[in-house]
């Protein structure tokens, strides 16, 4: 997204109210998976506890979204799909996480702009982290 006054990109992460906000659906995210049936899979992938999962898609998505790169500082290059692959992820957990963002960035009241954005952005990303066939 372009400023018209400025002609400058204006970041996602600075659209979305920067670091607070991140933080704010990076929790609703998870709470949402820990609380709705209708994520069980997709939580059962997860730790008992979420909250190194909080913070690290917290850290992923300021750098993701154009803000401070808190992960790349505390690991490294993300390697998303070879982080990922110990875990079966197929179409019913990838759709289960877009749905679970989906939610979560609603609940937060994000302009209907940025969702959209966002969501075939990460949309992308979802499916190339698809292991098995199904």
């Amino acid at each position: 997204m372009t400023d018209a006054a400025s002609g400058q990109e204006i970041l996602a992460f600075d659209l979305l109210g920067g670091e607070a906000r991140v933080r704010e659906l990076a929790d609703r995210f998870y709470d949402l998976m820990d609380l709705e049936p209708e994520f069980a899979e997709l939580r059962a992938l997860h730790p008992p506890s979420l909250e190194g999962s909080r913070d690290k898609l917290f850290w992923f998505l300021c750098g993701w979204l154009g803000g401070p790169s808190h992960y790349i500082e505390r690991f490294g290059h993300p390697r998303l799909r070879a982080r990922h692959l110990p875990f079966e992820i197929g179409t019913r957990e990838r759709d289960q996480w877009m749905r679970c963002m989906a939610l979560a960035m609603q609940d937060l009241g994000i302009d209907d702009a940025l969702q959209m954005r966002l969501m075939q952005a990460l949309w992308q990303t979802a499916d190339w982290m698809r292991n098995v066939p199904r």
